[in-house]
């Protein structure tokens, strides 16, 4: 009897791309900017935010930014007492970045494991957030964009972060439920101060986010660290 060879295992990187290749091509674009994005009239997120326009549609984000990666930030099981007994259901929190300048937090519930990270993933994806990098550390003034370009401060509920600028080689001298946030941006180096119930992982992530965010409200002057503020129209 002849012996069958057993085909290898699709890894799982590979299985989610070619489901996401096949959500791409399935998809019906429903938004006006999704409809110029599905044509081409749109190629970056760039240009959307230039358009200060709101993004609707998850997919606008899977045709615009190929490279995106996600993790789990936070997950829990959570009960609801009715009269009829207990509901349990799933939270999950899922963050996406590119690596480089966006990241996303998104939070979403449900029955089932898996479709709670379906869905937090694309809210996350919905929630992208801009941030600009720099080198603000008074000790290093290399001009890279290997840290924040200055001081930030973000918060959600009772945590309160700040973000130093630190010198090159300095590291993620951050908590570990935070070090995602910093490698899905592409910042390498960068001192944390937090105040607060930081055992809260989501609450923790989301000022994280909320810092990183502030550092678009200013810009740096390019190879130098000197700051100034945005001009108002």
């Amino acid at each position: 009897m002849p012996i069958r060879e057993r085909k290898p295992r699709e890894s799982r990187e590979a299985r989610a791309l070619r489901e996401k290749e096949k959500s791409i091509e399935e998809w019906v674009p429903k938004t006006e900017l999704g409809k110029k994005v599905k044509n081409g009239e749109i190629s970056s997120i760039e240009e959307i935010d230039k358009m200060n326009v709101k993004i609707m549609e998850s997919e606008i984000v899977d045709v615009l930014v190929s490279d995106l990666k996600e993790t789990q930030a936070d997950f829990k099981k959570t009960t609801k007492v009715k009269r009829s007994g207990r509901k349990f259901s799933f939270r999950a929190s899922v963050l996406v970045g590119d690596g480089h300048k966006y990241v996303g937090l998104g939070t979403a519930k449900d029955k089932e494991r898996w479709p709670a990270m379906a869905k937090a993933a694309r809210k996350a994806k919905l929630n992208l957030v801009s941030i600009s990098k720099g080198c603000g550390s008074w000790e290093c003034l290399c001009g890279g964009p290997h840290s924040v370009p200055f001081k930030v401060e973000g918060k959600s509920a009772s945590v309160k972060v700040t973000l130093l600028p630190a010198p090159k080689g300095t590291g993620l001298v951050v908590g570990d439920a935070v070090k995602d946030v910093f490698r899905f941006v592409g910042i390498q180096d960068v001192w944390l101060r937090a105040t607060g119930n930081t055992r809260s992982t989501l609450d923790f992530v989301s000022a994280t986010i909320d810092a990183l965010s502030k550092t678009k409200k200013m810009r740096t002057l390019e190879g130098t660290s000197e700051i100034t503020r945005k001009e108002e129209a």
